[in-house]
């Protein structure tokens, strides 16, 4: 038997005694895992953003000064 079908054995006889269902922080986790994901997307998204809006200020002639 592998370590993790051991493993997973020990966890369902620890909740048949105990009657809780381990699986619950499990799914948690995940949930916790997803949004957290989510959240890095967007803010990977948003890199670059100050860099994008000076060259377009410095294209149209809004940007610094050329004395």
């Amino acid at each position: 038997m592998s370590l993790i079908n051991s493993t997973l054995v020990a966890v369902a006889a620890a909740a048949e005694e105990s009657g809780h269902n381990p699986v619950i922080p499990f799914i948690a986790a995940g949930i916790a895992f997803a949004v957290f994901l989510m959240l890095g997307i967007v803010a990977w998204s948003y890199r670059d953003v100050a860099n994008r809006s000076t060259r377009g200020r410095d294209a149209a002639g809004h940007g610094h000064d050329s004395h």
